[in-house]
């Protein structure tokens, strides 16, 4: 999964055209932490992936073959922004969590499309993204204004 600021959207998309380069995977492992969203069914936990520089957040979850039920990526982007994912040597679909800067999920972009080119905007500026395994978030109920819970989102989840 890449995922592009939508600010410099038009450079990032003529620069991918033009370049043959293939985003690499990150130098080392990408820390893992626990991350819990408040739902109207109970509590559903993962354990994520964050991805907090641009480097492992241009790589995602590109060329996974398998997401355990309870594992995710959790893309912190550090301050709220309006950005873009698409699913590009991706080979699993995944359901796209857009998390507000208060710790609320704004929005749920469900089951993308392995491989797909399309863009998966967020529909206002959020601070990050969660991607699960595709069709997760219907089950577990998770939907536009539940809370997100996780040490590595410590600044905005706290005291909520």
């Amino acid at each position: 999964m890449r995922a592009v600021s939508l600010a410099p959207i038009l450079f990032a998309v003529f620069a991918s055209a033009a370049s043959a380069d293939t985003p690499q995977p990150p130098a080392k492992p990408l820390p893992v932490t626990a991350l819990t969203i408040d739902t109207t069914f109970g509590h559903a936990k993962f354990k994520v992936e964050v991805a907090s520089d641009w480097r492992s957040q241009e790589y995602g979850l590109m060329n996974r073959k398998y997401l355990a039920p309870d594992a995710g990526m959790l893309f912190d982007f550090h301050a709220p922004q309006m950005t873009v994912f698409w699913m590009k040597d991706t080979l699993i679909p995944l359901d796209m969590i857009f998390i507000r800067p208060d710790g609320t999920v704004s929005s749920v972009a469900p089951d993308a499309v392995p491989m797909s080119l399309t863009s998966i905007p967020s529909v206002e500026p959020v601070r990050a993204v969660l991607e699960i395994p595709g069709g997760r978030a219907a089950a577990l109920g998770i939907y536009p204004g539940e809370r997100v819970h996780s040490p590595a989102l410590k600044d905005i989840s706290a005291g909520h």
